[in-house]
């Protein structure tokens, strides 16, 4: 009987202990870039699977969306962290003095693609600056464009805006578009009828990382094992997200977002792993969220020679490497 009750009040201690662990996990919120997504699973997957919480995290996913700024509400310190576009944002942030610091990187490649029109005359990079009309939006017009013009010759002049809508693409079978790989050819062959020829800028030399994970300074000064775990966390969730059951992600992500579908997510996630936007290049050694000073620098020189941005940046004010580059996850990948 003594002995039975030593057992229980064992047995007490270890779940008040084990409670108050999970009550003392630290609350952060990430804040995403757009709509929850496929493009955002390995988040949802470690916050779902328990991946932050085993690490001391109680992890909030904000989602962004059109008429959501998550980057200020970062810069006010609202919100822990932030999911970057690209590394473009991050330099502009040291141009402005602005402490801002990408910490991981989990896109390999960003997902832009160009798409034309098969059996068109426009099967091949360097067909594509002979079509008719370029349909880019306004934010790819001082980006990503203005390199296709001074590394490629595209010609400015045939630049019209991108609204967002596939109608005037699907109609001009001379046109070429912007897209995301995840989702435009899926929206085009729905309601176009066709797969269209599909050009990953990424694969032609725009080289930047993308779905970056973007800190304040004083957060990593101040709470780096946070920062660890968060990067540490979001690298599991990539591989189980891509290699392992996702269901109870995607049905978070289908919570936040009820307007996406499953046929949307199911090919959102087989493009991510078709084109290596997530696992490929560094991450393939180095783990998912890899960089490396190397990949940013040539993106950087890139970018100022397209005059995109200037030059004389402190690039190396825009990230650090501190918490990436240790092959976590690596054993997650099926």
């Amino acid at each position: 009987m003594h002995g039975k009750r030593k057992i229980a009040l064992g047995a007490v201690v270890l779940l008040a202990a084990s409670t108050l662990g999970a009550a003392a996990n630290e609350k952060v919120t990430f804040g995403t870039n757009w709509l929850a997504q496929a493009e955002h699973g390995g988040y949802y997957q470690a916050l779902v699977d328990g991946t932050y919480a085993a690490c001391g995290l109680d992890v909030t996913i904000m989602q962004g969306g059109p008429q959501v700024s998550g980057r200020p509400l970062l810069l006010a310190g609202k919100i822990d962290f932030y999911m970057g576009g690209n590394m473009l944002q991050a330099f502009d942030a040291v141009q402005q003095g602005i402490p801002l610091r990408v910490v991981a990187a989990d896109f390999q490649k960003e997902p832009q693609v160009i798409m034309a029109h098969p059996g068109e005359g426009l099967d091949k990079w360097e067909d594509l600056k002979n079509a008719d009309q370029y349909i880019i939006g306004d934010e790819g017009a001082t980006s990503f464009f203005l390199w296709m013009t001074s590394e490629f010759g595209f010609d400015p002049a045939k630049r019209v805006p991108y609204t967002f809508n596939p109608a005037p693409f699907i109609a001009n079978k001379k046109s070429i578009q912007q897209g995301y790989v995840t989702s435009e050819p899926f929206a085009v062959a729905k309601e176009g009828g066709f797969q269209p020829n599909l050009f990953l800028l990424a694969d032609y030399g725009f080289n930047t990382y993308s779905t970056t994970v973007e800190t304040m300074q004083d957060t990593i000064d101040k709470r780096p094992e946070v920062v660890q775990c968060f990067v540490d966390g979001s690298a599991k969730g990539w591989y189980k997200y891509l290699y392992g059951d996702n269901s109870a992600a995607n049905a978070a992500i289908k919570k936040d977002n009820p307007d996406i579908t499953d046929e949307q997510i199911a090919f959102s996630i087989e493009q991510m792993k078709k084109f290596g936007i997530v696992d490929s290049g560094d991450a393939e050694k180095l783990g998912i969220g890899a960089m490396t000073d190397e990949h940013i620098q040539s993106f950087y020189d890139k970018m100022v020679k397209a005059k995109v941005i200037p030059a004389g940046i402190d690039i190396k004010k825009s990230y650090t490497l501190a918490f990436v580059n240790k092959g976590v996850g690596l054993e997650l990948k099926k």
